[in-house]
Parts: structure tokens; C-alpha cells; sequence
């Protein structure tokens, strides 16, 4: 059973310490408020945490889904404890809602489904973010644009996710229909794991349900005033595909704050990455300073001042929880903002003497 769950040679290889312990591998498929539904190769088992395990994880440490574990296994019982977690190939971390710390919503994910509905909610600002995110966990992306049956223009659509999606494959979907779901199912072989990430409403439990070929998830009407959805998906479940791929659902998410991803943010702002090499000052801030390349694209219409902005907000995001969580970058940081506001009073005495 494991193996229909992902399990590798690799990781057999990674646990072979924990056999030596007598301790049964398994894969976290529902996680829900601290308890956990695992796929074992002695079934489907129940399981909770054990109390070392609790004490002892650093944060973002718990087990979610996708996770791979070590559990000293109830078959009889049907339950099971665990008691460590195997190192993970990928880890989608935001920081957690209400601006606390990290928070790992899915591991061990191969490509992640950016999910946006096209009767309203693509918004293209939420997506970068989306991206960033995707890129820093270490998976694929693909931007899925569901309900194509409600859109007038999809090649539209599709044309402003492309344009800041570098690479990525963007798919026109419809459950209604069918449109795009072959194609979609394509992209999950048996083995694979994917990830579908997107706000209420854009329809990531309608598609499940498709691909899964049954009602695996709870599915609610969208509210007509606003084309939004309410929260269907209270879990995360990760649901096995007749084709043999896995795809794990999440709830929408309200926040998606940043957390670490600097990297991510630099390829999803690839192009703004590369016209700022070309700035005559290394420390451009892409503002008001002379010789700015950034700026200069903007001007010439090769860059979407939105997108700038975009990148900016992000920057500070991950900026702002650097200084929150490094007293030195704070002290750093007061002491640029000092030295500028000296020397602004400096040029404006200047410009009174001068007039």
C-alpha cells in the first residue's frame, strides 16, 4: 500500500534506522487539528504524536501532509504513534497566520497546481506570491485556471498569467465541461505528487473530485453577488488518483505571508532580477535614482509598473520579518533610516540657503 503512496528506494534507504527500532514507515495522508490518517504497508492506521516527538520539534517540525514518518504501529487497533519524521524533498512554508512563525502546510510535493478561478478571483498579484512560495519549497509550478466555462475571453486570461509566469505551464481548466482536464491528469503520473493551492471559491475540491473520477471532497456553490466561495476543505487530504498520481488539497488560505523565501521571490521576479543588474548603482533601489534600469523599463512600457510595485511589497514583506526575528537587523536598519533622515535634513538647510 506503501508504495502506491510514493514510497522509494531512497527513502527505504533513509529509514533503515528506524526499522533497526522495530518502527513501521508511513506516509501522512489527512492531517486535521493534530491528528493524523497515515497510509502503512499493514493499511490505513490512525495516529497521534508521541510526547518526546512533541517536545522535542522545532518549529515547523510536525508532521502535515505528504510527510513521510516512523510509527510504532497498532495494526489491531487500527492506530499508531509516531515518533520521527524523514527528511523531506520539498516543504511549502508560509509564515503562520495572525503573523506568527513558520508554518509547513504540505511536504514532500513534486509540482504544486496554482489555482485561480476565471469568473473573478485571478488576481495576478496574489499568484506572484503564490509563485514565490512554490519556487522557494523546491517544486514545479503550474497555474491552473479553473472554470473556463464562465470566461468570455480564456486566452486572455491565460496570456496576463503567462506574462508573469516565466516558464511556467499555464492550463485552462473546466470541471464542468472537461476542458484542459486530460491534459492536467497528464502531469500526474502514478508516483507523482501535486499540491493544489489557491483561495476559497477557485474551485480546488470541484477538480479533485474530477480528477479523482468520485465526490472524494466536500464542495460548496460559489455566492453570486461576489463569485466568491466559502471554505470547503477543513483538512489536508492527499487523494490517490486513478492514473496512480497523488493530489492533496488544502484549505483556501485567508494569509499567505512569505516566510525565508528569498529565493523564490528572485525567480519569480526573474526579469526584474535582470534589468536591475544593469543599474548604475549595485544598491538601487529602483526609486528615484539616476541610471535606474527598472525604472527606465517602466518608462518604456517593457514592465508593468503593478508588477514593480508587486515586487517592492514582497521585498519589504521578507524585510520586515528578518528585523522582526534578528534584533541586529533591526539595529541595522534604524541606523540606515538615521543616517537618511540626516542626510535629507542636510539637503533641504541646503536648498534654504541656496533660494
Amino acid at each position: 500500500m506503501l508504495k502506491s503512496y510514493g514510497w522509494s528506494d531512497s527513502l527505504q534507504q533513509s529509514f533503515h534506522p528506524y526499522a533497526a527500532q522495530g518502527l513501521t514507515p508511513g506516509r501522512v495522508v489527512v492531517q486535521q487539528r493534530g491528528l493524523y490518517r497515515l497510509a502503512t504497508p499493514l493499511g490505513e492506521l490512525a495516529a497521534e504524536l508521541s510526547g518526546r516527538f512533541v517536545h522535542d520539534a522545532a518549529a515547523g517540525g510536525h508532521p502535515v501532509a505528504g510527510d513521510f514518518v516512523a510509527c510504532a504501529a497498532r495494526p489491531g487497533e487500527g492506530a499508531a504513534t509516531i515518533h520521527h519524521l524523514l527528511p523531506r524533498t520539498s516543504a511549502f512554508t508560509r509564515r503562520a497566520a495572525g503573523g506568527g512563525g513558520a508554518q509547513v502546510v504540505a511536504a514532500n510535493v513534486d509540482v504544486a497546481f496554482l489555482v485561480a478561478a476565471l469568473n473573478g478571483d485571478l488576481n495576478l498579484r496574489r499568484l506572484e506570491r503564490y509563485l514565490a512560495l512554490t519556487y522557494e519549497s523546491g517544486a514545479e509550478p503550474a497555474v491552473v485556471l479553473t472554470k473556463a466555462d464562465l470566461c468570455d475571453d480564456v486566452a486572455a486570461a491565460r496570456a496576463e498569467a503567462e506574462a508573469i509566469a516565466w516558464g511556467v505551464p499555464v492550463l485552462a481548466v473546466s470541471a464542468l465541461t472537461g476542458e484542459g482536464l486530460e491534459d492536467l491528469a497528464g502531469r500526474l503520473p502514478a508516483g507523482r505528487t501535486a499540491v493544489l493551492l489557491g483561495s476559497s471559491g477557485a474551485g480546488k475540491s470541484t477538480l479533485v473530485n474530477a480528477l479523482a473520477g468520485a465526490a472524494r471532497m466536500t464542495t460548496r456553490e460559489i455566492r453570486e453577488h461576489d463569485a466568491r466561495g466559502r471554505h470547503t476543505t477543513t483538512h489536508r487530504e492527499l487523494v490517490l488518483l486513478p492514473s496512480g498520481g497523488l493530489l492533496l488539497d488544502t484549505p483556501g488560505m485567508r494569509e499567505l505571508g512569505l516566510w525565508d523565501a528569498d529565493a523564490g521571490l528572485a525567480a519569480t521576479f526573474a526579469d526584474i532580477e535582470a534589468l536591475a543588474e544593469r543599474c548604475r548603482f549595485s544598491d538601487c533601489r529602483h526609486e528615484r535614482e539616476p541610471g535606474c534600469a527598472v525604472q527606465a523599463a517602466v518608462a518604456d512600457g517593457d514592465l508593468d509598473e503593478g508588477r514593480l510595485a508587486s515586487f517592492r511589497k514582497l521585498q519589504r514583506e521578507l524585510a520586515y520579518m528578518d528585523r522582526k526575528d534578528d534584533p541586529r537587523a533591526q539595529v541595522a536598519n534604524r541606523k540606515v533610516w538615521i543616517s537618511r533622515t540626516k542626510a535629507l535634513r542636510v539637503h533641504l538647510k541646503t536648498r534654504e540657503i541656496d533660494g
